[in-house]
């Protein structure tokens, strides 16, 4: 039983002391009727009481415990949001060594494809020595001159062969950018994805 309702019985049970002797034929029955009435309802209060003080204290522990799980829900959200963070920043790098990288490949293509125009111009140059050696040959074949025209058939070999090496490496590197590109725009759709609100 709660204090409240020791309290309530013990001023019930001072109020109900016995009253003093009165006079044969007077409203002693009737007190003593009213008396057990008021004791009874002081008691029903009482209980009443305790009841409502029980269901208040198990809503306010039930409210304590929504929001210790609250607070748990808040630290796991937070904890969450700083990961996510942690791998925007993560990504974030990823994304400008990989532009760095795509720089530098972009440079190496470039210097490649110059080189290649060059070896292009110079192998031309030496078909057009050839073809002309030939013909110069075909008018009067001299031990000298065939020897020269051989040894001119065997540099435009050996220019056509740089020449093919060099184009395989800028093709090489032309995928491996296509390659870097497609891993960029992975990323950036990655990082737009973790920058929209949840």
């Amino acid at each position: 039983m709660s204090t409240l309702s020791l309290c309530l019985l013990w001023v019930l049970a001072t109020v109900a002391r016995p009253a003093p002797v009165a006079p044969m034929g007077g409203p002693e029955p009737a007190q003593h009727e009213e008396l057990t009435l008021l004791f009874h309802g002081a008691l029903q209060l009482g209980q009443a009481l305790n009841s409502v003080y029980r269901a208040t204290e198990a809503r306010l522990t039930e409210a304590r415990q929504s929001l210790d799980l609250y607070g748990h829900t808040l630290e796991l959200l937070g904890l969450q949001v700083s990961q996510g963070q942690d791998a925007t920043r993560e990504l974030h790098t990823d994304l400008l060594g990989m532009q760095t990288d795509e720089d530098t490949l972009q440079l190496q293509v470039e210097a490649t494809a110059r080189e290649l125009e060059a070896a292009a111009q110079a192998q031309q140059v030496l078909w057009d020595s050839v073809r002309h050696l030939d013909s110069r040959l075909r008018v009067a074949c001299l031990g000298r001159a065939c020897h020269e025209l051989e040894n001119l058939k065997l540099h435009a070999d050996k220019q056509s062969h740089l020449l093919w090496v060099l184009t395989g490496h800028v093709q090489r590197q032309r995928r491996e950018m296509a390659t870097q590109q497609q891993g960029l725009r992975q990323i950036q759709e990655r990082l737009h994805t973790a920058a929209l609100p949840a």
